[in-house]
């Protein structure tokens, strides 16, 4: 990138609900002084035309097909900084909670005699098969944060992403734990930088943002049945959007 031209900005979508696409179009609406300092080349959800010539790219979705790392490597050998769009892409989100069966069994259950017709996977966030400069947490994205990140690469520095849970969140707003009320929340695991939007509307975090760096998920889960969570159930609100990222802290030893 050059100080004399605009970065040039793509957009890329895999498998996801492309929520992040639409909050990222709600930004620039707010924020549109950021399309005069940016050039968006490729944007599926937002305009027709399509250039390959980018330096930044944000990737929406989780790799889900085999077909799809030769994409997701055509975009990193093009892209100077990638950046992980939204939960999907970064922890591979739902769709991960696949995993928890055999691939073949949900490819015969969702296809049926079609099932070897289809190109079908493990669920995979994008770092499994990329490099990853950086992340955009969450499902969708918090506008105001992606706002940031852009400011941030037009900057040269990458996303400022919080590695501390969502309670410090609720206690800078002055929030009651939610536990006192007889309700979970998942803030004491969960990265921050939603503003504790959940628990401030008194519903409990659900973990979208995925894991803060070194959690206890044993003290975790023994706070959860301290409160009358069933072991199937922590079992199941873990995994919602962490099934990637506990899997792979079981598969290590390291669960805490």
């Amino acid at each position: 990138m050059t100080s004399l031209s605009k970065p040039k900005i793509a957009f890329f979508d895999f498998a996801g609900c492309e929520g992040c696409q639409l909050t990222v179009i709600d930004a620039l609406q707010t924020d549109i002084d950021l399309l005069n300092v940016v050039e968006i080349v490729q944007f599926r959800e937002a305009m027709s035309e399509k250039g390959d010539d980018y330096t930044i790219a944000f990737i929406e979705g989780s790799y889900t097909r085999f077909s799809d790392k030769e994409r997701l490597i055509a975009i990193r050998d093009q892209a100077e900084i990638v950046i992980a769009l939204g939960a999907c892409a970064h922890l591979s989100g739902i769709n991960a909670i696949r995993n928890l069966q055999s691939t073949a069994e949900v490819r015969r259950y969702v296809y049926g005699d079609h099932a070897e017709h289809f190109d079908v996977s493990l669920a995979k966030p994008i770092s499994a098969v990329i490099h990853v400069d950086a992340f955009i947490p969450g499902c969708p994205i918090d506008r105001q944060e992606f706002v940031r990140a852009v400011k941030a690469l037009l900057q040269g520095n990458l996303p400022d992403i919080p590695d501390y849970p969502v309670c410090v969140e609720c206690k800078l707003k002055e929030n009651s734990c939610l536990f006192w009320y007889g309700k979970t929340c998942q803030g004491p695991i969960t990265r921050a930088g939603c503003g504790a939007l959940c628990p401030s509307l008194g519903t409990g975090c659900v973990g979208c943002r995925g894991l803060i760096p070194s959690p206890n998920i044993s003290s975790f889960k023994q706070l959860m049945s301290e409160h009358g969570t069933s072991e199937a159930g922590i079992e199941a609100k873990l995994k919602l959007f962490m099934t990637h990222e506990i899997l792979k802290s079981e598969a290590s030893g390291d669960g805490n």
